[in-house]
């Protein structure tokens, strides 16, 4: 019986650490009590908020994994010399072998775990970074009069940007997408739209202008359903960072991110009414206002 306790001990240890650890934040969460936040109201949501939430939740496995990834191996260590040195267990050869060929594949299964986390962490920055300097750009439309709106959630999607104004309605998708660096200058950098497919330097992509034009589709209904009123929304996909050559004229509007006021020029007369757009706006505001404040969240 006293060899099993003395086999305990790096459990023990940590355990001890681990509860340590949530005592601390439970603490902190205490001291919050007594006080609330100074807003009353949530807050709109930002460029890339979906994107930003699933960046943290990658961030806080890839600390778990990264902690744990020598944590194993060395916890197992220590249980194989407490029983050899603590207990006077004889430990055979077979034994040894497990111990090794435990911990090896946790190693193994947790280094793989962080190379798949790592790789989608890199993909989400990038779209996050694309999506902030589009709607960073897009935002200088609401000196135009232009209603700007960031994220905005539909069924099992999010609209990266809607842009609500007198000519219109716009859904912009954003594509983050890196460019080859092979010192070939502008050639590597253009993408060339021929009316039905994007051309990249390193491939054929259609699949971003049907993603756009779905969900201009599924916001014309929303918002016709929702305002009152027929609403068109102009799809828009955003390329930021890339030069667009256009081969043939079509009904899609390409831009690289820079030069917002593109979306005013396409379309040269005045499509809402001020009483539209306002239904339109209250609408889009009810459901992208939905960012509880951070300091004091109940969650």
């Amino acid at each position: 019986m006293t060899s099993f306790f003395i086999g305990l001990i790096p459990v023990a240890i940590v355990l001890l650490t681990l509860g340590g650890t949530f005592a601390i934040i439970k603490f902190n969460e205490f001291r919050k009590r007594g006080k609330r936040s100074p807003l009353t109201a949530q807050l709109l949501r930002s460029p890339g908020e979906t994107l930003r939430g699933q960046i943290d939740e990658l961030t806080s496995d890839l600390a778990f994994y990264s902690m744990s990834a020598p944590v194993f191996p060395l916890f197992m260590y220590s249980s194989y010399l407490s029983q050899i040195y603590l207990a006077g267990v004889k430990v055979t050869g077979l034994i040894l072998l497990v111990y090794v060929t435990v911990s090896s594949a946790i190693v193994i299964v947790f280094f793989v775990k962080l190379w798949v986390l790592f790789k989608k962490r890199n993909a989400l920055r990038l779209g996050l970074d694309c999506e902030l300097a589009v709607g960073q750009e897009l935002n200088h439309l609401m000196l135009n009069g232009c209603r700007v709106y960031h994220d905005f959630p539909a069924d099992k999607f999010n609209i990266d940007h809607v842009v609500v104004g007198p000519k219109g309605v716009f859904a912009v998708e954003t594509k983050g997408r890196a460019k080859p660096d092979k010192k070939g200058g502008t050639a590597e950098a253009t993408v060339t739209f021929d009316g039905e497919a994007l051309k990249f330097p390193n491939g054929t992509e259609r699949g971003y202008l049907d993603q756009a034009k779905r969900q201009a589709t599924w916001l014309s209904k929303w918002l016709s359903s929702a305002a009152g009123d027929p609403v068109t929304v102009q799809p828009v996909l955003a390329l930021p960072g890339w030069f667009i050559q256009r081969d043939k004229p079509s009904d899609m509007l390409i831009f690289n991110g820079k030069n917002p006021d593109l979306l005013l020029k396409w379309c040269r007369d005045d499509r809402l009414s001020e009483a539209t757009i306002k239904r339109i706006v209250h609408q889009i505001d009810q459901r992208c206002r939905d960012v509880e404040p951070v300091a004091y969240s109940k969650k």
